[in-house]
Order: C-alpha cells, then sequence, then structure tokens
C-alpha cells in the first residue's frame, strides 16, 4: 500500500512538472513584432527560410542584412555591390536576389554570405529594374519591371547554377505601360505555371514557362500597387504597397482565376513591399516611399498575423 501510495504522488508530480513545460515555452515563443533596421537602409526586398533568420535588402546599397527573428538583432550578411538588392528568395541553401538598376541577378551562400554568382541581365543602359525572384520548377525566374522580359536561371543536377541566365520574352495580354510593370512574381498553385503582377495596372498574369501571358480574372477587382506576392495553397497574397494592405485572394488551381477575399492593413504599415513567412506570421518591410530618405531616415519591418 506505501509503494502504491508513494507511486501514486510521484507520479502526479511528474505530471505537473510535465504540464507546465508547454506553459513556459509559450511565454518565450512571442517574437518581436517591429524589427528596427538600419536608419537610412531603404528596406525593399525580404526573405525567410526554415530558420528564424530574415534577410533584408537595401535599395540605397544593396546591402543584405540578417536579422535573427527571435531577438529582432541583425547584423551585415553581405555587402552589396553599390546598386539595390530587392526581391529575395532562399532555396537550396542560396539566397537569390534581384539587382534593379543593376540590372543583374546574385546568388550568395545562405550560411557564410559568400557571392557565388553575378548573372548581367540587361545592360544599365537600357534602364532596367530587375524587381523580384521566385525559385520553382527546377528555375530562378526573375522579373524585370522596364520590360517584356522574364529572366530564368535553369538549375542542374542538384541545384547547380547555370553559367548564364535565358531570356524568356513575355507575350499575350500583358503589355508594356509607364512606370512599374512586371513586379512580384509566384508560382500557380499547380505549379505548372508563373503569376506576375503588373504594378501599375493592379493587374494579375498567369505565364507560362514560355512566356504566354493570361490576365487572371477577379471578378473586377484590381490590386493596385501591387508589389509582393506570397502563395499559401491556393491563397495568393498580395501586397499593396503605397495603399498600406495585404489583399488575401482565393484561386483556382491553376491559377486562371481567383476572388478577393479580404484586404487587411495595420498601423504599422509604412509602404510595404514585399512579404514572407514564419512562424504562422508575415514579416513585410516598411520602404516608406512617400518619405524622402535620408541617411538619418528610420526604418522598420513588421510583422502580422497572417490573414
Amino acid at each position: 500500500m506505501l509503494r502504491r501510495t508513494l507511486a501514486n504522488v510521484l507520479c502526479a508530480i511528474l505530471a505537473v512538472t510535465v504540464a507546465a513545460q508547454p506553459a513556459a515555452a509559450a511565454q518565450t515563443s512571442a517574437l518581436p513584432g517591429t524589427i528596427t533596421l538600419p536608419s537610412g537602409f531603404q528596406p525593399e526586398g525580404v526573405a525567410i527560410g526554415a530558420k528564424p533568420y530574415a534577410y533584408f535588402g537595401s535599395r540605397a546599397t544593396g546591402d543584405i542584412l540578417r536579422v535573427d527573428l527571435r531577438t529582432a538583432e541583425g547584423s551585415t550578411f553581405a555587402a552589396g555591390p553599390g546598386t539595390a538588392s530587392l526581391g529575395m528568395k532562399l532555396s537550396g541553401g542560396r539566397l537569390f536576389v534581384a539587382g534593379g538598376a543593376g540590372g543583374d541577378a546574385r546568388v550568395y551562400d545562405e550560411r557564410t554570405g559568400r557571392l557565388l554568382r553575378t548573372y548581367p541581365l540587361r545592360p544599365a543602359a537600357d534602364a532596367p529594374f530587375i524587381n523580384d525572384v521566385i525559385v520553382t520548377g527546377g528555375a530562378a525566374w526573375f522579373t524585370d519591371s522596364r520590360s517584356l522580359t522574364l529572366f530564368k536561371l535553369p538549375l542542374g543536377k542538384g541545384g547547380a547554377l547555370p553559367e548564364a541566365a535565358v531570356a524568356v520574352p513575355l507575350t499575350g495580354d500583358l503589355e508594356l505601360l509607364a512606370g512599374n510593370n512586371a513586379n512580384g512574381i509566384s508560382a500557380t498553385p499547380d505549379g505548372r505555371a508563373l503569376i506576375i503582377v503588373q504594378s501599375n495596372t493592379g493587374k494579375l498574369f498567369r505565364v507560362t514557362p514560355a512566356g504566354v501571358t493570361t490576365e487572371i480574372g477577379l471578378a473586377g477587382e484590381t490590386v493596385a500597387f501591387g508589389d509582393g506576392l506570397w502563395l499559401r495553397g491556393r491563397t495568393l497574397y498580395v501586397v499593396e504597397n503605397r495603399n498600406n494592405v495585404i489583399t488575401k485572394i482565393a484561386l483556382d488551381r491553376s491559377g486562371t482565376a481567383g476572388t478577393v477575399l479580404s484586404r487587411t492593413g495595420d498601423p504599422g504599415f509604412d509602404v510595404p513591399t514585399t512579404i514572407a513567412e514564419f512562424g504562422g506570421r508575415f514579416y513585410l518591410p516598411n520602404a516608406r516611399f512617400t518619405t524622402t530618405p535620408t541617411p538619418e531616415t528610420a526604418y522598420t519591418a513588421v510583422s502580422v498575423a497572417i490573414p
């Protein structure tokens, strides 16, 4: 009887101890909601992988900052070339970066920050604006907001980087207009095509691997100032930068039609550009396009619950 009673007491103590552990973990699991970036940094791109680190690119210098999402503390991951680092994606232990007016694409080692390759896409004299990137279907695809062209880095066996990029002309419904054209880029839900947003018209387009574009019907809706895109299953999230909202769109499987479900803002938004996900939250850098940049201008990134 004594042994049985003692065993029951020990079991009760153990149960209390085990039950208390998740509560303690929950108290320490909250991540900072605002990340302070260096003054004058002028952020635009963000990328997050499986680890709790966010990479932010500067459109001023091209510097890339790596921030620990658990502490909001960061340090320089890679020094820029003096031209912008805009859209970014992590894939296969590497960081793919769109080079803006520099007309290039760059690939960095995720662990060390070493520059692995630079790909000239369009000469600076042609006024390119290499804006965003997605890695899908065995290739990295880059948009150029100033031409009817996608640029493809076909990845080889084991993700090997190619010797050169391939220019894919865009045909079909997309028309080149004044301002920023093709901007954010994503895959379709079925993975067979791409989706790009045209910032100056607020339209979405489905793009085949051969570059044929078809406007995605949104039942009369548009995504004005559309910038970064993020796909979760069959739900596409579009950052409308100057409207300070994230627009949630339900897509069909092939990405030929969609329905706008909601638009979500946040008091911390100040012209957010693009978007990445970690731990059930979205992270967005505030580009502050409506604020004249100076070396002292403050910049932040904010995290919000996924709508």
